[in-house]
């Protein structure tokens, strides 16, 4: 994309009242609850495939599944019907057009309908929206912006440089474009990386191919969960499922926050607690303390999650192998480690993580002048120092992800709110620059691909009401109770310009 924005001039013009970019679960649920607090507030949804979903229904690596409990996870006013609660890929796109379609927000979904551009008027009070729609370009006005567009890029991966690459003579493969159809029987598979992906492929491939080998620079937490819960269970046989649905959901999202809480305030007890079982899950041949002993403590990064254990299964296996070592390079048939031994491999996947995007990698434009989202502050972690009538939809990146998506999108619609109170046409975030002022990153964990994009994440202060996402008890308190002008101003109708 370039720097200049397309031209405007002579496209064919739509005027909306509110925007949402995105039909994956973070969109979908802010549809619902504009549609719900703001009925009297027209909306549209843009999503630039032809499938909702969002990352459910981009990737297709095997075994791609949820690392939370659907019952989290899941949106708090559909409840999840199937027994089981780590949920597949198809299954969740599923669960999210079943819940748009009952509530109505799936007829309002704009497919095929690309945000090129984005551009704030100070003078007309909306933002200009260029959009590829099914490759012919148009313009689309509103007054407010909602941003669910995840937080990474579909077109390109984590910059990881793996030395030799290039030389080697068999199939590279990243999961983010995992090919169609791909056979891996007879052949000997090298995963590089250690996260999530990594330990979803690892039993997946085991069995299918004739080797499989998980690299890992540094040791992640794995924790094991049950597919399904006997609890549930019992509550469906005696209660309604919507019933259901919300008991389980809020035994799942507190006891969340309470191991997450717990972990982050006494890491070495959090340690103990998440790893002092492994030795009874792990093979003879795998040491923990090699091999599932992070330098890190729980919670700086996501854990892992294993459903039913069936990471630690499949490393039982004759033909499963987890390293622990450095690349020194690849060659034409495998991959020589600094330790001097060679792993052969006729196929490397290259697990190594996500490139950071935000917003679609679009930089909004004010007045004619680009934000740096980078170089701004993050208002509550809902909107951005600078930019007016726009909130990016974020969640949690440590732990499930939907509870913060939601509570930013209800933080957003109370903005609104106030906003017709005050009878304004804008809001933006404003903040009082100072020498020596903190500037954190908004999203402070230690995932090595969100550490690699600080220069393109929001900042924080690390105090209200310039920060990231938190927590969700504190998120849930910003939401009830924290102040909704202390770090904004609000534009009211009459006026040209923001002051």
């Amino acid at each position: 994309m370039s720097d200049s924005p397309p031209t405007t001039a002579d496209l064919p013009t739509e005027e909306h009242d509110l925007v949402v970019v995105g039909a994956g679960l973070s969109g979908i649920n802010t549809a619902h609850r504009l549609q719900t607090e703001l009925p009297h507030r027209s909306f549209t949804i843009l999503e630039a495939r032809d499938v909702i979903g969002g990352t459910w229904s981009f990737f297709k690596y095997p075994g791609m599944r949820s690392d939370s409990s659907l019952r989290s996870f899941g949106l708090d006013w559909h409840p999840w019907k199937l027994p089981h609660k780590v949920a597949t890929a198809g299954e969740i796109c599923d669960y999210l057009e079943d819940a748009s379609r009952a509530d109505g927000t799936f007829e309002k979904i704009r497919f095929r309908h690309r945000v090129l551009s984005s551009e704030w008027s100070s003078a007309e009070q909306r933002w200009s929206l260029v959009v590829d729609a099914n490759g012919t370009r148009k313009l689309i006005k509103a007054n407010f912006l909602f941003s669910c567009m995840g937080y990474y890029s579909y077109e390109r991966a984590l910059d990881s440089p793996v030395p030799g690459i290039n030389d080697f003579g068999g199939t590279v493969i990243h999961p983010q474009w995992w090919p169609e159809n791909f056979d891996c029987s007879n052949k000997n598979i090298v995963i590089v990386g250690s996260g999530a992906t990594a330990i979803t492929l690892l039993p997946e491939l085991a069995g299918k191919a004739k080797s499989v080998t998980m690299l890992q620079r540094t040791p992640s937490y794995v924790v094991s969960m049950e597919r399904s819960s006997g609890f549930e269970k019992f509550l469906a046989a005696i209660l309604p499922l919507s019933w259901v649905h919300w008991i389980a959901s809020c035994i799942d999202i507190w006891f969340e926050v309470f191991i997450s809480e717990l972990c982050l305030r006494y890491p070495r007890l959090g340690r103990f607690l998440i790893t002092m079982d492994l030795p009874k899950s792990l093979p003879k041949k795998l040491d923990a303390a090699v091999h599932f002993n992070p330098t890190y403590g729980p919670f700086q990064q996501r854990l892992c999650l294993t459903p039913d254990g069936e990471f630690f299964k499949a490393l039982h296996r004759d033909d499963v192998e987890m390293v622990t070592d450095l690349i020194d390079t690849v060659t034409k048939d495998g991959i020589l480690l600094k330790s001097g031994r060679k792993l052969s491999a006729d196929v490397i996947v290259t697990a190594t993580g996500l490139h950071i995007q935000l917003l679609g990698g679009i930089r909004p434009r004010v007045d004619g002048k680009e934000i740096d989202l980078g170089q701004q502050y993050a208002w509550r972690g809902c909107m951005i120092e600078g930019v007016p009538n726009a909130a990016s939809i974020f969640g949690y990146v440590t732990t499930t992800w939907t509870p913060g998506a939601n509570s930013t999108a209800r933080l957003a619609i109370r903005v609104i709110k106030q906003m017709e109170a005050d009878d304004a046409s804008s809001v933006v975030p404003v903040i009082q620059r100072t020498e020596g002022m903190p500037r954190l990153s908004s999203a402070d964990v230690k995932s090595h691909y969100i550490t690699k994009a600080v220069d393109r994440i929001p900042k924080s202060t690390g105090r209200a009401p310039f920060y990231g996402r938190v927590n969700y008890p504190l998120d849930l308190w910003a939401l009830c109770f924290g102040s909704i002008r202390d770090g904004l101003v609000y534009t009211k109708r009459e006026a040209k310009k923001v002051k």
